[in-house]
């Protein structure tokens, strides 16, 4: 399915509008966050922290497994960043902006931006060309991650910052709306996790251009397309930034590989 939702505009706080929104469909996307300045000066931090990595040879961070893959000349690239917000000034400052702030009560009291758990700040890379090793993602949802974690199933929601401008040939994020409100059986057992990247007929299309900011529920099923085309017209960046409650679990440079994320090639 297209696109066919409204879209709105963030401010230091949120509308009973689009708190309703959010509520009844589980995402909301707004236009505009920042600019298209501000999208380059992103894009050239995370350059400069992936020639860091690459250089010295960064397998994980604070126990998350970096995935990386080959840019269209062939070069190592990286195209899954964890916790890319402790790497640089710039990627730490665009946290401190108070409209992401005024997120938070859509994830209920006590919620907070998890920047020092889960992932942390995830930045990812896709690119469809012929030595890439991500260019699409399964069905999932991210409540899966509590269980994993060993804990119960709390709020946590994904704030996308979208630095690519993107089309239905682009493939890019799914999500099936309102399955936030679904049973944790059917969290657990509606798809098959990461193996299944079959369209849905209930799916909807986000399609944001580059400085639109898009929040989901982590409990909604999601996944993202395969660009139908190859090349630099392929290219896709986006930000994702977790809002979490629950009892806080920060991470650092000795803490395990969670398990599932030992199987993170099944994920391309």
């Amino acid at each position: 399915m297209a696109s066919s939702y409204p879209t709105f505009t963030l401010s230091d706080q949120l509308t009973s509008e689009q708190i309703d929104f959010f509520n009844a469909h589980g995402f909301i996307h707004f236009k505009n966050f920042i600019t298209k300045s501000t999208v380059s000066s992103i894009i050239h931090a995370s350059k400069e922290v992936e020639r860091n990595w690459v250089e010295n040879d960064i397998k994980k961070v604070n126990g998350v497994p970096i995935k990386y893959g080959k840019d269209l000349n062939g070069e190592k690239i990286v195209q899954r960043f964890a916790f890319i917000n402790q790497h640089h000034m710039t990627l730490a400052g665009l946290l401190l902006d108070p409209r992401i702030t005024a997120l938070l009560p859509l994830a209920g009291e006590g919620s907070r931006l998890g920047t020092e758990e889960k992932d942390g700040m995830v930045f990812n890379h896709y690119i469809n060309g012929p030595e890439s090793t991500f260019t699409k993602m399964g069905w999932h949802t991210d409540g899966l991650r509590d269980i994993f974690y060993g804990g119960k199933l709390n709020p946590m929601l994904n704030v996308g910052i979208h630095l690519s401008t993107q089309t239905e040939s682009n493939g890019g994020l799914k999500i099936i709306p309102d399955t936030h409100k679904q049973s944790v059986y059917q969290m657990l057992f509606r798809k098959k996790y990461f193996l299944d990247n079959k369209a849905d007929k209930d799916e909807v299309s986000i399609l944001p251009e580059a400085g639109d900011l898009t929040i989901h529920d982590g409990r909604l099923w999601h996944r993202v397309a395969q660009s139908s085309i190859r090349g630099e017209e392929s290219r896709r960046r986006v930000i994702y930034i977790p809002i979490i409650a629950g009892k806080y679990a920060p991470k650092n440079e000795n803490s395990p590989t969670v398990f599932y994320q030992r199987f993170a090639g099944i994920v391309k």
